[in-house]
């Protein structure tokens, strides 16, 4: 489906060479010739971006950019301004413009322009759209990867590279047994000559950072296998 750019532009044949360009580039257009119609039509339909000329009858172009805003704050909107209209052009960038053009422009100026914004808009709802592979959560205990920050409910819980690296590990596999084997080869490496219980004593660190004072502890002993991140569950007791 090709890209939607709305034209708001009461000057007709400049609207109309717009049209022309566009849809020869590939694009769908819309066209309105006043502040008050291009505010109706941008609300009725759906657009990927917006030509908004600044002196527009009805609503002004300022106007109309303000309550765009209010709508919808991702379409990009570019400004088409007169050439001494330099405090509209400030306005309209401090009110979420994204770019302008000045009158008389240069056709593939604008057209460049517009493959910016459009490239711009697609990068940013792609990052929206990627599952965020790097944040790690069980139950209430939230682990970034690349921020390297830890958090269980609202407090925040500093970490050594190697109980980060643990902690990992282990909310990675929730609800998994780990062997201190399986672990040691994983955090520490296949190479790791150090102390046999160094994977228990990292636990006894991890254990007093993250379920400290918890009513909910989640480092749990699975006895002659290894370890689980997983949540007790009180006894019932008859």
């Amino acid at each position: 489906m090709s890209e939607r750019i709305l034209i708001i532009e009461d000057e007709k044949n400049i609207a109309r060479v717009l049209q022309l360009e566009l849809e020869f580039e590939g694009y769908t257009t819309g066209i309105a010739y006043s502040g008050t119609d291009g505010l109706i039509i941008y609300r009725e339909q759906s657009w990927d971006l917006v030509l908004l000329d600044l002196m527009l009858p009805g609503l002004s172009g300022l106007d109309v950019l303000r309550r765009i805003r209010a709508d919808e704050a991702q379409v990009p909107v570019i400004l088409l301004t007169a050439k001494d209209s330099v405090e509209d052009k400030v306005s309209g960038l401090d009110l979420g413009a994204n770019d302008y053009v000045t009158k008389p422009f240069q056709m593939e100026e604008l057209l460049a322009r517009i493959r910016a914004n459009l490239r711009l808009k697609k990068r940013e709802l792609a990052i929206k759209e990627v599952p965020d592979l790097f944040n790690h959560h069980f139950k209430d205990l939230t682990l970034h990867e690349q921020t390297r920050e830890v958090n269980r409910d609202e407090r925040k819980i500093e970490l050594t590279p190697r109980e980060f690296d643990l902690l990992l590990h282990l909310m990675k596999h929730p609800n998994q047994v780990l062997s201190r084997e399986q672990l040691l080869d994983s955090v520490w490496g296949y190479n790791y000559y150090g102390e046999t219980n160094v994977v228990d004593v990292y636990i006894r660190y991890l254990r007093k950072k993250i379920d400290f004072n918890e009513t909910h502890k989640y480092i749990q002993t699975v006895r002659g296998v290894g370890y689980v991140l997983k949540e007790q569950r009180d006894e019932i007791k008859n």
